[in-house]
């Protein structure tokens, strides 16, 4: 019994609200999939679905704001033996886990195209609003470079002949604009090493300050942002002082780092989710049930005692945080907001967490005027909590969401508007 017309009314449900609790019950008014009211005992339009969540919790969908849909495994072999056409619809299948979390807005940061944010624009697939980087930008021999000893060339199996090694002022400014061509909203680079790649460690340092500014520019004069894998050293450091709009991980933070960062207005996206994930399948049969290889292994130990330490950093220097899971696997998409379990445990309290999933992501996105909130004049974007989620633990359970909303049209939770609903609302009396 989801809405086939995306106008309807809510009653008695707690609403998230701009400081990051939630209202006593109240009334939700959705006009043609935009909140038009909130209040208690509205008048409400004659003949139009109303569903009484009574009990139960509503916020704004969840934003992801570092996600790879369009990767459901990092094994090369199995990504050179897969037809494209097998991997775009798994990756069909990915999109649609995601929405069904509860994520209504994704940006990824590295795999998906344009087409696919077209597909799920023209209703060809299901899956969350996206913002698209398409692929991520690496020095020779930095994290996103796709050099192959077996056969000394650069295969680049995952994205075709858009190659993710650039070098010098010239090659990134080929490169940025290659991307938005292409229809990138924004642009990711690689300023540090990472740990699932072979030529580098967390603390080495990609690009020149000349070649990250460079990006900034190039991007900035299409109105788009720049966004920065940086998991330590001096790659940070030098993303921040060259104008990139958020540091992706930033997992050994320094304070001092998270001082230019709060001084530059530059985000926090900890992804917290990925090294959690990988650290637990390593740990618990060592490389077997892992998936990265030993080599990536062993950067991942490295990283164990750290883990969420750059959350209570960036938080004390007054560092903007938003969510997201960076998710590589097939077995992972779809367990997006356990990131808002793990934010919590670093650190961040209820409220700060629960706007760092809505409101915070949206601000990041560049889309705050429309979306992130459950107030008159934003998009319907919402998920439906059957439990208080102040216990932040109910992040972990997947059956928590009841229902999703995107634009106002239940994309899943029909059965419970069914169990809630009445055929036709009568129009009700408002209270002064």
């Amino acid at each position: 019994m989801s809405p086939e017309s995306p106008t309807f009314t809510l009653h008695n449900v707690r609403v998230l609200e701009q400081d990051g609790g939630f209202s006593e019950e109240t009334d939700v008014l959705v006009e043609e999939g935009v909140v038009s009211r909130l209040g208690r005992s509205l008048t409400m339009p004659a003949n139009t679905p109303a569903y009484d969540l009574r009990g139960l919790w509503l916020m704004p969908g969840v934003f992801d704001c570092h996600a790879h849909l369009a990767l459901s495994t990092v094994n090369e072999g199995e990504l050179l033996g897969t037809p494209v056409s097998y991997s775009t619809l798994e990756t069909a299948v990915n999109l649609r886990r995601t929405l069904d979390a509860g994520v209504t807005f994704v940006r990824d940061a590295g795999g998906a195209d344009a087409g696919i944010r077209r597909a799920i624009e023209d209703g060809l697939a299901p899956g969350p609003r996206l913002q698209v980087s398409i692929l991520m930008l690496s020095q020779t021999g930095g994290h996103g470079d796709r050099f192959s000893e077996r056969v000394g060339v650069d295969p680049d199996p995952l994205f075709g002949d858009l190659m993710t090694t650039v070098d010098g002022v010239e090659g990134m400014r080929l490169a940025v604009r290659r991307l938005l061509r292409a229809g990138a909203d924004c642009i990711k680079l690689c300023t540090s090493g990472g740990v699932i790649s072979p030529l580098d460690t967390p603390y080495d340092t990609s690009f020149t300050p000349e070649e990250i500014a460079t990006a900034v520019f190039e991007a900035g004069r299409r109105g788009k942002p720049v966004l920065s894998h940086a998991v330590a050293g001096e790659g940070i450091d030098l993303a921040v002082a060259n104008g990139v709009r958020s540091i992706e991980h930033g997992t050994l933070l320094t304070e001092s780092q998270a001082a230019a960062m709060a001084a530059a207005g530059c985000w926090l996206v900890p992804t917290l989710s990925i090294i959690r994930d990988l650290l637990d399948r390593t740990l618990e049969a060592q490389s077997e049930a892992a998936l990265i290889p030993p080599y990536a292994v062993r950067k991942l130990l490295a990283l164990r005692d750290s883990f969420g330490e750059c959350v209570r950093v960036a938080r004390k220097a007054g560092v903007r945080m938003a969510t997201g899971c960076d998710w590589i696997d097939r077995r992972q998409h779809g367990r997006n907001l356990e990131e808002l379990a793990l934010l919590h445990e670093a650190g961040l309290s209820v409220e700060e967490t629960l706007l760092a999933a809505t409101s915070g992501g949206a601000e990041l996105c560049g889309v705050a005027e429309r979306y992130g909130r459950v107030a008159p004049g934003y998009v319907f974007d919402a998920i439906v909590l059957d439990r208080d989620p102040s216990d932040m633990a109910v992040f972990r359970e997947k059956r928590t969401v009841r229902v999703v909303f995107k634009s106002g049209v239940a994309c899943r939770g029909g059965d419970l508007l069914a169990e809630r609903g009445a055929a036709q609302a009568e129009p009700t009396k408002e209270e002064s």
